[in-house]
């Protein structure tokens, strides 16, 4: 039922003429006047919130900053209802009202009116006690999975998640923290950054495209932090949505998530992060790609960094130094963004399908492998390399074929954030050349291993695979004769020497050294 009340902030003994508040609102009276707790003041970049008995008082600052102006009151008092009506979504017995903060019997401003949450079921309070979050976490994945499922969907919306939107977001940004770079932000670290963020967008064009044809962009929460998760018997309390900004607050499903994800590994619980990402793929029958995940992260702590640099400057002790944390956890979400393109080559018998195989194992990538396109094409009706004599399988329009249809599935994966091994032996440099190509035209990494073995070992090997049938390779002693005879030099590929290695021990080569 509505109603209407209103409450002076000041005590009994305050002078006359101190302002007081008076709104409406559902849900029961302004407040009891009982103390749940000792009120209490806490200041943000553009609010104070007042803490008394059993509300919460929320006043907007009359500030300006790149992203947000409120420095005129009517824009305060809209903003003022906007958050009230976007946060009831998530949490709709918490957002009591709005209510006009007067003096002497006229409005000077405006307040959210909040239900008081108890300190002790906040998320970032439970993450410091360092006990288990998992069941917390589910319980916040489910909310967050029929939250997404009901928001809004447009083509407006959608426009928020576009690579050019997503590129015009990391560029205000960038602008916003200028003041800032050498002196709160280090240098270094920001060059890489700014470099790191672009050439992600640039080649992922596909994956954002198809994320928006799948549905995934919504009008979503926009400020997932743990700070403002409450996790009470009857249920998690989201609070504190993006309202400000319908443009900052759209977007992918995946960008909400990695707040939360970025946020929960900021507090030392990253094996809960990980949890909880999982927890809402699975509910929500949505596989993030990680690269995706990681660049959300990424652009998530890298707003976090710049709200730290504005409250340096207005004053906050701590601020300078949180700013510099957030600005190194996005670099680290952004160098692990990265995707790659790995070349495994080597003539057959050199072991590049074990490096191959264990790599993309070792970092959950995707694995191409000749040998298995070979297969499929000589199954294909009618293509040159169906019959069933091996020699046909190995002529140069078959190999031809071969190496298209590899570098033709490895673009369409790194263009949807798909790292890919492709495992071949790229014995003629021209496939390399085109192979170059694809990973600067998708904006991806380029990585070079040629396996080496002596003739003895590789022979046997092959042999040995060939008599137990224990892969898919066709190549014969005689092939890998026949190949080693046109082999072009292959100069900017690591060389990893098999013979005496063991198949860890490979791998453990790869990952130490160029893909680290």
């Amino acid at each position: 039922m509505e109603g209407t009340g209103s409450q002076d902030l000041g005590s009994d003994s305050e002078p006359s003429g101190a302002p007081g508040v008076e709104g409406t609102w559902t849900g029961g009276e302004a407040g009891s006047g009982s103390a749940l707790a000792p009120a209490g003041m806490v200041e943000t970049h553009a609010s104070i919130l007042f803490f008394v008995g059993e509300r919460v008082y929320k006043l907007r600052k009359p500030v300006q900053f790149g992203f947000l102006d409120f420095r005129q009151r009517a824009i305060r008092q809209a903003d003022c209802q906007r958050e009230l009506e976007l946060n009831r979504r998530l949490a709709p017995d918490v957002y009591v009202g709005v209510a006009d903060l007067l003096m002497g019997g006229e409005p000077i401003d405006h307040l959210v009116v909040m239900r008081r949450m108890p300190e002790e079921r906040r998320l970032a309070a439970l993450a410091l006690e360092g006990g288990d979050l998992g069941p917390c976490l589910h319980r916040v994945a489910e909310r967050l999975v029929t939250f997404h499922g009901m928001a809004e969907r447009s083509s407006a919306i959608s426009a928020s998640a576009t690579d050019e939107a997503i590129r015009s977001i990391w560029e205000d940004n960038f602008a916003e923290t200028q003041p800032f770079v050498g002196t709160i932000l280090d240098d270094v670290v920001e060059a890489e950054i700014r470099q790191l963020a672009f050439r992600w967008i640039e080649g992922r064009k596909p994956l954002l495209d198809a994320r928006i044809a799948l549905g995934c962009v919504r009008d979503g929460h926009g400020d997932l932090q743990a700070e403002d998760i409450f996790c009470l018997d009857d249920g998690v309390r989201i609070l504190d949505c993006l309202q400000f900004s319908d443009r900052l607050r759209h977007g992918d499903v995946c960008a909400d998530v990695s707040f939360l994800v970025m946020d929960l590994e900021r507090l030392g619980h990253a094996e809960a992060a990980v949890r909880f990402l999982h927890d809402y793929e699975e509910l929500g029958g949505d596989r993030f790609p990680d690269t995706l995940v990681n660049h959300y992260c990424a652009s998530r702590a890298y707003v976090r960094a710049k709200v730290s640099c504005l409250r340096s400057v207005q004053g906050a002790g701590a601020a300078a130094i949180e700013a510099a944390r957030f600005q190194s956890l996005a670099l680290d979400h952004l160098r692990k963004a990265r995707v790659r393109m790995v070349l495994v080559g080597g003539l057959p018998g050199s072991g590049k399908t074990t490096l191959a195989t264990g790599v993309a194992a070792a970092r959950g990538w995707t694995v191409l492998r000749s040998d298995q396109i070979r297969q499929d094409l000589a199954a294909t009706s009618g293509h040159p390399g169906a019959p069933g004599r091996l020699e046909d399988r190995y002529r140069p329009a078959v190999t031809a074929a071969v190496y298209e249809e590899l570098i033709r599935r490895a673009e369409r994966a790194l263009g949807l954030g798909d790292s890919v091994v492709l495992d071949a032996s790229w014995i003629d440099a021209s496939w390399r050349e085109v192979a170059r190509s694809v990973a600067e035209r998708t904006s991806s990494d380029l990585i070079e291993l040629c396996c080496d073995t002596s003739f003895e070992v590789a022979e046997a090997r092959i042999t040995r695979r060939n008599a137990e049938h224990a892969d898919i390779s066709e190549a014969t002693p005689q092939v890998r004769r026949a190949m080693s005879r046109v082999i072009d030099p292959w100069p900017s590929a690591d060389v990893i020497d098999t013979s005496a290695m063991a198949p860890d021990e490979m791998v453990q080569r790869a990952l130490d050294g160029v893909l680290r």
